[in-house]
């Protein structure tokens, strides 16, 4: 297994699920069991499938799938600030701002595997293609 402890998007996501833990203790009762626990579980979700990007040949599954929780996990925040969750502006946005910098990271490091594992079905299709007879016409 490979050891992701020295990824920086292993150090944001470790740092967002640390942050959350704290976070969600001043939500309001309500939230904290509901909106709290689902926020924390999508957070715990995120380093698992950082860790497993880590330690597979062929991660382009895994961080398109890391792609899909960022997502679900932006919504979630938007409905914690939205519903009054979170009790400062700034823990939210302290928050907002970790996932973001994870999803650019996770970006990144997707299109580098996709660059790394060669053309995917559907993309390069606007490429240039070089004829393969000759260039100049022949004399007759």
């Amino acid at each position: 297994m490979a050891q992701t402890e020295h990824l920086p998007i292993y150090k944001r996501t470790y740092d967002l699920c640390l942050y959350l833990e704290q976070v969600v203790r001043s939500f309001p009762r309500y939230q904290k069991y509901t909106l709290g626990t689902d926020l924390r579980d999508a957070a715990r979700r995120v380093l698992k499938l950082v860790v497993r990007a880590g330690s597979r040949q062929n991660k382009v599954d895994v961080l398109l799938e890391l792609r899909e929780t960022l997502e679900e996990l932006k919504v979630l925040l938007r409905l914690g600030q939205d519903a009054h969750a979170f009790q400062k502006f700034a823990s939210f946005e302290h928050v907002a701002t970790l996932v973001v910098e994870i999803a650019k990271q996770n970006e990144g490091w997707l299109k580098h595997q996709q660059q790394a594992s060669g053309p995917v079905a559907g993309h390069g299709q606007n490429r240039r293609v070089t004829p393969r007879g000759p260039t100049t016409p022949s004399a007759p």
